[in-house]
Order: C-alpha cells, then structure tokens, then sequence
C-alpha cells in the first residue's frame, strides 16, 4: 500500500511539473522531463513588419489593429511580384514570380511597427568610424580588383571579383544566409525552424539553407577564441522559464548588418503562450556599432514541415558567373568586344 501511494504521489507530481500555467493566460507551458519549458516543435517567424521603423511610422512602436490592418493590405499589394506598373518591366525582371516568394501578409503578433525594439526609435545604431573605414576599405579593394575583366559586377548591389568560388560571398555559395541566423530573422522565403530539445542540447533545424544550429545547456565553456566559426558558438543557459542563449566566436565575414568579428550575441526565448515564443536578440558589439542595440520576433507554433533547401545559385549559378569572368579575360586578351 505505501509502495502504490509512493508511486501515485510521484504520478502526481509529474503531471503538475507538465501543466505549469502561463501567468496571466490561463494556458499550460509545455515543459520536458526535467521541468523547463519545452520548445521542441516546428515554428515560423514569417512576417511582413519591417526590420527598422520606416521614417513614416516614426515615434509609433505599435499598430492599433485597424492600422495593422491597413498596412497588411497596403503592404501585400504593393510588394506583388507579378503586378507590372505602366511602362515598366517589373513583372518580368525580377528573379522569381509572387507564386515563388513566402514573405508573409501579417504583421507580428504584438502590433510592433518595427523588429528592432531598441533603440527606441526602432533604428539600427550607425557603425562606428573605425568599422566605417574597414568596410569602405575593402570595398574599394574590390572595385580595385573589378578594374579589370574577370570581375562580376553585380552581387545584390555588391561588387565582387570571380577569379574563382572563394571569392564570392558566403550566401552567393549556398554556404551561410544571414536570414536563418544566428540571429533568426524572416525572410522571402523559408521562414520555418524546428527545435529539438533535451536536458543537454538544443537543436535548431533551420530550413533556409537546411543549416542546425547545435546549442550545449549543459554549462560548457565557449570554443577556444581561435577557433572562429560562421554561425558563431553558442551556449544556452536558464533564466527561470526564459532560454538564454550566448554566442560568440564569430569570423568576419557574415558580417550581420556590419558586425564583425567581436560580434557578442544573446537570444532570448521565452513563451507568451502555448503557441507562441517571444524570440529576443541583442546584438553587443562595441568594435563595430556605437551601442548594442535589440530585436524582437514572435515565433509561431506551425503545423510544417520543413521543406528540404535547393541553393541552385551555388549549385549552377556559381559555375555560370566563373565561366563568364573567363569569357571577358579572353576577350580582352584578344581585343574582342563582349
């Protein structure tokens, strides 16, 4: 009989750990075995609310629903791939139809005009002088190089030599997108992410480029400052129900909205209700922006799945821009005329 009670009160005690309720919601968190919020699952962060608050929305942080509303319909129609504006070829010069792009027709769950939070004014501090001068150096470096034949000249409004794939950008390789983080933000396309988590690790299967983040929570030091990875090292800790995460480690050439190198990045994750996880980013780093500065993303609960990634810019367009930087050289070399 005390075996039977010991074991009914050790039952008990279980299905209180798993039915912890949301203050101020009346849901239950879902929660793992060891007692902390249980984010495994499949969640999108799809949205049209833009990174910075547009010059127009300035000094307002929310919508009313109404506003939200107005902009969802202003937003959808005007972004329309398909649609041709008189005297224009819009419809036909861009790289894909509307049928092709995912970029969302709602604005976040809490209203917000803007994913940056702060600064207050919902914009992204400048970079500093000494970072200002790092990138315009290598940039002039690139158009030094663009001087003669064998360079691409157009890049998503970059510059780039093709003397050969080591040249190109990280993305243009189907390598590292900054889209699917770290930090996690949406994006065209692609804007899913499942989470696998045990009492140990964390694991993020982002569906753009089809890249896994791997996140220790067992209180394991960072890699070694030498070792310099594209998505950074991360390591996750608990802040009571909220996962916080720190990575650091980072090479310089994601360069996340200008960051470099020195780039300190916390995420926060913590439930607002069963379906939804407030997704917090701050980004610290000193050597490249004047102060750290914060985003924030609802993550929705979705059903999936997660779409296996084809990069046909790595795994054709790569070949097309190499083998046209070696048709200029010749044809320079020959006095021809492309």
């Amino acid at each position: 009989m005390t075996q039977r009670l010991h074991v009914s009160v050790m039952v008990l005690a279980g299905l209180i750990l798993f039915l912890v309720s949301i203050p101020g919601t009346g849901q239950t968190l879902p929660r793992t075995a060891d007692g902390h919020p249980d984010f495994s699952g499949i969640w999108t962060n799809v949205t049209i609310t833009p990174f910075e608050r547009p010059k127009d929305l300035a000094g307002k942080e929310f919508f009313t629903e109404k506003e939200a509303a107005d902009y969802e319909k202003l937003t959808v129609t005007e972004r329309n791939r398909d649609k041709r504006k008189p005297g224009s070829d819009q419809d036909v010069a861009t790289a894909y139809n509307d049928f092709w792009w995912d970029s969302g027709t709602r604005v976040v769950k809490t209203r917000r005009t803007s994913i940056v939070i702060d600064p207050p004014d919902g914009r992204v501090p400048a970079l500093t002088p000494e970072r200002q001068k790092q990138l315009a150096d290598r940039l002039a470096a690139i158009k030094k190089r663009c001087e003669s034949p064998g360079c691409e000249a157009e890049n998503g409004g970059q510059l780039g030599p093709a003397d050969g794939p080591e040249d190109r950008p990280l993305m243009e390789r189907c390598l590292a997108f900054q889209g699917g983080g770290p930090p996690m933000l949406p994006g065209a396309y692609n804007n899913n992410y499942q989470i696998v988590q045990s009492p140990n690790f964390l694991a993020v299967d982002i569906e753009m480029a089809h890249d896994v983040r791997r996140i220790p929570l067992d209180a394991s030091p960072h890699l070694p400052s030498l070792v310099r990875q594209w998505m950074g090292d991360s390591r996750g800790r608990w802040e009571g129900d909220t996962l916080v995460v720190d990575t650091t480690n980072f090479t310089d050439l994601t360069r996340f909205r200008g960051a470099d190198q020195n780039l300190h990045l916390t995420e926060r994750f913590t439930y607002l209700d069963a379906e939804t996880i407030i997704y917090r980013f701050t980004v610290d780093d000193l050597t490249a922006f004047t102060k750290p500065w914060t985003g924030e993303i609802p993550m929705l609960r979705t059903k999936g799945p997660l779409y296996e990634y084809a990069c046909n810019e790595g795994n054709s367009g790569l070949a097309g821009i190499l083998s046209s930087a070696r048709f200029d050289e010749k044809a320079a070399a020959d006095g021809t005329h492309r």
